[in-house]
């Protein structure tokens, strides 16, 4: 270290005073940096709240490295992916819920289905005449891939590739009914 270079406030993590000047030069640009993935001013400051509360609960434990920048970014970038992580999460038990509630009741809102169904019928026709037809015997006709790749003359891979492209089409044309989809899917499967 030469004579002109000061120590990375952190590294004296110990020093309240210190820790208070590394926060305030840092809060900023770390909220923005959060706000970057969060796209939520509010969720990124209280993230990088969060990141300096715990280095300094930690910090009798904390192996902060040569450079505190550097591990506040990394810090608040993780807990930023912690972040997404718990969203999945509570959103798989929401759908999971919902998929509960539905099987428990055994009925869905008519209008709700009736729309669906037509918005499926509207994909479906969409998709190429040869592969409309696999995905109809497979999906409406309860075909196994086998029986349909005997019948059409074809081979297993080729329907196994139609069926494919067929679901990601329909994923993408259906994703706003993606929640009552997979409702509406689990419901069918538990009834057969």
């Amino acid at each position: 270290m030469s004579k002109n270079s000061q120590p990375d406030p952190l590294l004296t993590i110990s020093d309240r005073e210190e820790f208070e000047k590394t926060f305030r030069l840092h809060y900023k640009e770390l909220c923005s940096y959060a706000c970057f993935y969060l796209k939520d001013m509010e969720a990124a400051e209280e993230v990088v709240q969060d990141v300096f509360v715990s280095i300094w609960d930690g910090r009798n434990k904390l192996n902060i490295g040569p450079s505190a920048r550097a591990y506040l970014y990394r810090a608040v970038r993780n807990r930023c992916f912690n972040i997404f992580k718990h969203e999945e999460v509570k959103e798989k038990h929401r759908q999971e819920e919902k998929l509960r509630v539905v099987s428990q009741s055994g009925s869905f809102d008519t209008q709700e289905t009736a729309e669906l169904q037509n918005r499926i019928d509207q994909a479906v026709a969409q998709l190429p005449p040869e592969r409309q037809k696999i995905f109809a015997m497979s999906r409406f006709e309860d075909m196994k891939y086998k029986e349909i790749a005997e019948q059409l003359d074809i081979s297993i891979k080729t329907v196994e590739n139609q069926i494919g492209k067929a679901l990601k089409f329909l994923k993408e044309q259906l994703s706003d009914y993606l929640p009552l989809l997979m409702t509406a899917l689990s419901w069918l499967i538990q009834k057969n």
